[in-house]
């Protein structure tokens, strides 16, 4: 056997080129390295109530947990896997899965928490339109669905442009740590 694996002599003849003279060659693949998703993809898409996102990241710094803004019974946190700038969750501190188990108070900050985030979305990044939703169970498509939380996505008048839609790419114009420090920084004080 020879080091690749093949019968000896089976490969006398062929030239092999080096994977180098591949590098940067373009094909109908653009590929985008992401490997802070390997997390998401090894760990599964629910964590356990123990490793959950939403219940660990109040318990950290805001700066390093993404978070932009804290009320009493929620908070405001970038989304780790955006699908627009400035791409934000909602969610209540405790760990509930589903919005009819949510407190009255809870309903209520979110709502509150909500409005906020769009006027501050506006005034950072002049944001023509928003996306606002829940992803109710597994099957309906949310990502953690053992942790309830709204998705607010900003949108803008050319967002879905022919970089997402044909390339099947999506290109963020700033790191979410610099988005997150201007929405705190923009978030009205109480």
């Amino acid at each position: 056997m020879s080091a690749l694996g093949f019968p000896e002599g089976e490969l006398d003849g062929l030239e092999i080129e080096p994977s180098t003279d591949f590098a940067g060659v373009p094909d109908s693949f653009q590929r985008l390295w992401t490997p802070h998703r390997m997390a998401y993809i090894q760990d599964g898409q629910d964590p356990a109530a123990d490793a959950c996102p939403f219940c660990v990241g109040p318990t950290m710094d805001d700066e390093k947990s993404l978070i932009v803004a804290r009320g009493e019974h929620a908070f405001v946190v970038m989304n780790l896997y955006p699908y627009n700038s400035g791409h934000l969750l909602v969610c209540p501190y405790r760990h509930v899965a589903m919005y009819d188990e949510a407190t009255e108070d809870e309903v209520l900050e979110i709502a509150h928490l909500t409005q906020t985030a769009m006027r501050v979305l506006r005034e950072v990044s002049n944001v023509d339109g928003f996306n606002i939703g829940m992803n109710q169970g597994r099957l309906a498509g949310a990502g953690i669905a053992g942790h309830l939380h709204q998705h607010i996505v900003p949108r803008w008048q050319f967002d879905a442009n022919f970089f997402p839609i044909i390339a099947k790419t999506k290109a963020f114009p700033s790191l979410l740590g610099e988005t997150r420090q201007a929405l705190a920084d923009a978030w009205p004080r109480a």
